[in-house]
């Protein structure tokens, strides 16, 4: 047996005593060392997400030791998508958009437990030096540097002489940021309504303000990262991007409201999506943060799995500063 932080319903979580599920061929069972809370677990907490079916386990980012696998005895993080190998998308080397795809928390048991069973080929071996709190930001970094890939590859000139705006100071908007920095961006703005982020961001050495007070100009941004994904943040990117420009839309908040396809149009901006990593973003991200180039990670709050319940509250209710709460064993 073990115990494992079930999502039971709408706004409900409980602690549980639960079977160690058996492995199967190519699997390793991985003991949780370090496991992060993400924006799409607090969406489903609220019953917004028809995949989650309670009772289940939530959660995906995640680092620990394989106990039982292949890799027995190595610290590692995993990659939470489950491809494939097959498909058109994965042979082009874009397995996060697998056909076949299922997901850790989703659709398989999650991170919030002892222990979990993942396929060997979403292993990822850590560095030695390479702590598991941090390790469990991978999957987070991940979806960041995969974004800011993408949104480079649209625009005219470097990155780094781009005028840019990150719209929420959340994990991935944080992180955003400081890749942003990292990359030698000098003109970056991060906006967030929430006090309490705003000065966590700060406090990362990151430039914030408060959309409702300090307004950015129209027209005046080259590369915009919409972190949110609401109506109104999505109102705020196309109106601020510059023409020429491009806007990253990686928030899944909600999808109300119109788009403003005529500015869209007549300013001819690049308006990108993007969807989680690849395999090699994740091994690049675990280099990344391994090589301590985003700074430090005070901005991480530790609690323990069985303190989750309150965790998710927090967040919920917007009493944290933390741009992310890792749950510990």
């Amino acid at each position: 047996m073990m115990q494992a932080l079930f999502y039971t319903g709408p706004d409900r979580l409980e602690i549980r005593e639960t079977e160690v599920p058996p492995l199967a061929a190519g699997e390793s069972r991985v003991r949780i060392l370090a496991t992060g809370i993400c924006g799409s677990d607090l969406h489903a907490y609220h019953g917004h997400d028809p995949r989650r079916v309670p009772p289940m386990i939530l959660g995906h980012e995640a680092a620990g030791e394989v106990i039982e696998g292949a890799l027995a005895g190595k610290r590692v993080t995993m990659n939470p998508l489950v491809v494939c190998g097959r498909c058109d998308y994965c042979l082009e080397g874009r397995q996060n958009l697998c056909s076949n795809r299922t997901m850790l928390g989703m659709n398989r048991p999650g991170t919030f437990a002892e222990s979990v069973v993942v396929p060997d080929h979403c292993l990822i071996e850590l560095p030695e030096d390479l702590e598991p709190v941090a390790a469990a930001l991978t999957e987070p970094a991940a979806t960041a540097l995969h974004a800011i890939n993408r949104l480079e590859r649209s625009l005219a000139r470097p990155l780094a002489e781009a005028n840019a705006l990150v719209i929420g100071a959340g994990a991935v908007g944080l992180l955003v940021g400081l890749m942003l920095r990292q990359r030698g961006v000098r003109r970056l703005t991060l906006a967030d309504t929430n006090p309490l982020r705003r000065e966590t961001a700060e406090k990362a050495g990151l430039t914030v303000i408060d959309p409702r007070d300090t307004a950015v100009d129209a027209d005046s941004i080259e590369a915009v990262f919409d972190c949110v994904g609401a109506s109104a943040t999505r109102s705020m990117a196309i109106q601020a991007v510059r023409p020429g420009g491009a806007v990253m839309h990686l928030g899944l908040q909600d999808n109300d409201g119109p788009l403003d396809v005529r500015s869209l149009t007549l300013k001819e901006v690049t308006f990108l999506g993007a969807y989680t990593y690849t395999q090699n973003d994740l091994r690049a991200t675990v280099d990344l943060l391994a090589s301590k180039a985003l700074g430090s990670l005070e901005w991480v709050e530790i609690r323990q799995l069985a303190d989750g319940a309150d965790a998710f509250a927090d967040l919920a209710a917007g009493r944290t500063a933390a741009a992310k709460i890792v749950l510990t064993p």
